[in-house]
């Protein structure tokens, strides 16, 4: 087995709204050059000892400036080594037909799980349940159907227009009740106001997963203090290159500073993430 980063975002500067960019102060020309190059980001892992990192993308033109466009690129960039570069996309909480775009995400470009981004899509997770946004419900579903795992961020946002009254992962406990074969997880598990909600949701569903990224590693268990006893549920995420995260290898280094037994390590870096996100090229 080997570490899995289950949070790095890999997408086109070009894409972004340039007040988003301003946020990534620490950009570099080589950091540049990896969201751009695989075979330069590959080479980029084996150095920092990390085998499998989740390319995380979705739709948020508003906020972020990714249209639908990143699917495409996600794939594409992916296909360097499917076994290494797990592609994750976007898809917009109202699609009028959720049904036929996971098939088309999955089958037509090998997306391997979905990001939705409630602060920066503008969305209730459970919208479907008072018919704001019917078709939520089709796309949980489908997701639960074809074994696609939805991937919600929670917790605050600091991008330009981000609106944080979404991002409550309490929002999601309707949906794991909902569907209890969808896999859900929990990025950035609620950081900072809503972390003890991310960890009781976890605790509570075994659909459920709390992915850590974008908490400084060196203060997880500051922040989540039960952490040590559900290292069963957690998963491994960097948030490369966002806001503060300079460098994988770092963060990688930094986690495993933590007063934590060796089977816990080895559940969270690389046991936990097969589960969610088996081995295996994409159909």
């Amino acid at each position: 087995m080997g570490v899995t980063d289950c949070h790095v975002h890999i997408n086109l500067l070009r894409e972004m709204r340039a007040d988003a960019v301003r946020l990534l102060t620490h950009l570099d020309p080589t950091t540049s050059r990896y969201l751009e190059q695989p075979r330069a980001f590959l080479d980029y892992l084996d150095h920092v000892g990390v085998e499998r990192a989740l390319l995380i993308n979705y739709v948020a033109p508003e906020v972020i400036g990714y249209t639908e466009a990143t699917n495409e690129f996600v794939s594409g960039y992916a296909k360097a080594d499917p076994e290494r570069l797990v592609a994750v996309g976007g898809i917009r909480p109202d699609h009028p037909d959720p049904e036929r775009e996971v098939l088309r995400l999955t089958r037509e470009l090998g997306i391997r799980a979905l990001k939705l981004h409630p602060p920066h899509q503008w969305f209730r997770p459970n919208a479907y349940t008072d018919g704001e946004i019917p078709s939520l419900a089709r796309l949980y579903e489908a997701c639960q159907r074809h074994r696609v795992p939805v991937i919600f961020h929670t917790g605050t946002s600091v991008f330009p227009r981000a609106r944080n009254r979404f991002a409550d992962p309490l929002l999601v406990e309707d949906v794991a009740i909902d569907y209890p074969d969808l896999t859900i997880v929990l990025a950035h598990g609620g950081r900072p106001i809503w972390m003890d909600t991310a960890v009781f949701l976890a605790r509570r569903f075994p659909n459920v997963w709390l992915e850590v990224s974008g908490v400084p590693p060196r203060r997880l268990l500051d922040y989540f203090p039960q952490l040590p006893r559900i290292t069963e549920k957690v998963l491994f995420g960097s948030d490369w290159p966002g806001p503060g995260v300079k460098d994988i290898g770092e963060n990688l280094d930094a986690f495993r500073s933590l007063p934590l037994p060796p089977e816990a390590m080895r559940r969270i870096l690389e046991e936990n993430p097969l589960r969610v996100f088996p081995r295996g090229t994409p159909p």
